[in-house]
């Protein structure tokens, strides 16, 4: 059974500097760095740094949002949307859906924008915005621009500051 998070255990054991994390204890195969030159954690793959602490795998962006607010909320926004970049003032508690939204555009993206989407039907771009599984329809264009144009506008909208329109 693993002990439980609290500020005490994290500041005896952690330490922040600018976005990372560093061991005050020497770990395991660390031994040989200067006095607080040990990195906390390993990239995921996906850019995304964890850490095991307390016998549990944390995220780093979840043990830098603790030590700076005291609270660990269900889910955690990259402002920057770089999942690497773990600046305590790039980061903020957000809904799940919140986080969803602040996405790139996707990779199966054909059309060139988000929320932009051609119907072959009707021949002419669709915008649509989704937020917590709710569609919100803004029309049919002839011009592209104008709608990726009004998908921004949609996205502002709806997704208010978690908008991304890249």
């Amino acid at each position: 059974m693993s002990e439980q998070l609290t500020l005490e255990k994290v500041n005896e054991h952690l330490e922040y500097r600018d976005g990372k994390l560093f061991w005050k204890i020497p770990r395991k195969g660390l031994n040989k760095l200067p006095n607080g030159d040990y990195p906390a954690g390993w990239d995921n793959g996906e850019g995304y740094i964890k850490l095991s602490f307390l016998d549990k795998t944390y995220y780093a962006h979840h043990i830098v949002f603790f030590i700076h607010h005291g609270r660990l909320p269900i889910s955690i926004d990259h402002i920057d949307g770089n999942p690497s970049n773990n600046l305590h003032t790039n980061l903020r508690a957000a809904t799940s859906s919140e986080n969803q939204v602040n996405q790139p555009k996707s990779i199966k993206n054909t059309s060139g924008a988000k929320n932009v989407y051609w119907v072959e039907e009707h021949q002419k771009w669709r915008v649509r915005v989704q937020i917590q599984g709710q569609r919100f329809d803004f029309g049919y264009y002839d011009d592209f621009e104008d709608a990726a144009l009004v998908a921004e506008t949609a996205r502002k909208q709806i997704h208010k500051e978690f908008a991304n329109h890249e």
